[in-house]
């Protein structure tokens, strides 16, 4: 069981209500999972919802390396809910069965061209040592060139606060539910 959630929806606030309807009339269409959580809170959830639709929807990496992403630290946090959330994201964006598969069973994972190579090495390298030795930043840069860097380190960061907060909320992909729902 969640550890933490929202009342019902007619039970929240009026900062609460309003950010919960601008997280549900945007991009995502319903607040589920961190967001959630996080409406205990209306500040933080509002904050942390326009940084999440930015890297998400709005940043310059392309859609099958931001689930790359994704799904790797989702994997590396072992955070199932958010697994869960984008797996069929990852599809959509044309992310591979192979890539998929390898990076759920902690296997070798087959990437294709350098892209991949350089975003899922960034995104291993700075969730396990913290730190992003020059070679691979240099690796990083040429190949992916300073926006999209900046861009998937925010990602990351980001993605880290949602992994944080599953983990630290205990939020089953199964459980939680909008107070609307």
């Amino acid at each position: 069981m969640t550890r933490l959630s929202l009342p019902d929806y007619d039970q929240l606030s009026t900062d609460q209500k309003r950010v919960y309807d601008d997280i549900a009339a945007g991009p995502r269409g319903s607040v589920r999972g961190p967001l959630a959580i996080w409406l205990n809170r209306p500040e933080l959830a509002d904050a942390a919802q326009n940084l999440g639709r930015y890297c998400r929807y709005d940043c310059s990496l392309p859609k099958k390396l931001r689930e790359l992403a994704i799904l790797t630290t989702a994997r590396l946090w072992d955070a199932e809910f958010e697994w869960a959330a984008h797996v069929d994201h990852a599809r959509d964006a044309g992310l591979s069965e192979d890539i998929i598969h390898a990076l759920r069973n902690d296997q070798e994972v087959p990437l294709t061209t350098d892209a991949e190579t350089v975003v899922y090495s960034v995104t291993q390298t700075l969730n396990t040592t913290r730190a992003l030795p020059d070679d691979l930043y240099k690796q990083a840069l040429d190949i992916l060139g300073r926006d999209q860097l900046v861009d998937l380190i925010g990602l990351l960061g980001y993605y880290a606060l949602i992994s944080m907060t599953i983990k630290a909320f205990d939020i089953d992909p199964n459980e939680l539910k909008t107070p609307k729902e």
